[in-house]
């Protein structure tokens, strides 16, 4: 396995700090695949769709740019974009990447979670 790169975190639109963090895994996780799907520059969109058993599941996808009203934090060069309506349900959230021998993937701990659904993919805030 590479070896994973300190961190550091820049607020980009955000002057209060961080809503969500990276982990080291997270960062070196995403640069990787940045790199290898050619999509350098590219940030990370985090946020929550409405769906399954419980309401809400995770929205993790690369965007080309932020919007707008989005506030933007940097972790040593990979950019995540929130939508502020978000905010209140995803303060305090750690992104990790855990690479196990049941699998790898993203992996949240979001401390606003009241209830999650058996399968394991959907919540309640």
């Amino acid at each position: 396995m590479d070896a994973q790169p300190s961190l550091e975190f820049t607020p980009v639109l955000n002057p209060d700090g961080p809503t969500v963090m990276l982990t080291a895994g997270a960062v070196h996780h995403i640069k990787r695949m940045l790199k290898e799907n050619e999509m350098e520059g590219f940030g990370l969109r985090f946020g929550l769709q409405g769906g399954g058993c419980s309401g809400y599941s995770y929205q993790l996808e690369f965007e080309e740019a932020a919007q707008p009203d989005d506030e933007v934090y940097s972790f040593d060069g990979v950019q995540v974009f929130l939508n502020p309506l978000h905010k209140e349900y995803l303060r305090g959230s750690e992104i990790d990447f855990k690479d196990e021998l049941i699998g790898a993937g993203f992996h949240i701990e979001n401390p606003n979670v009241k209830r999650k659904c058996g399968c394991g993919t959907s919540f309640d805030v």
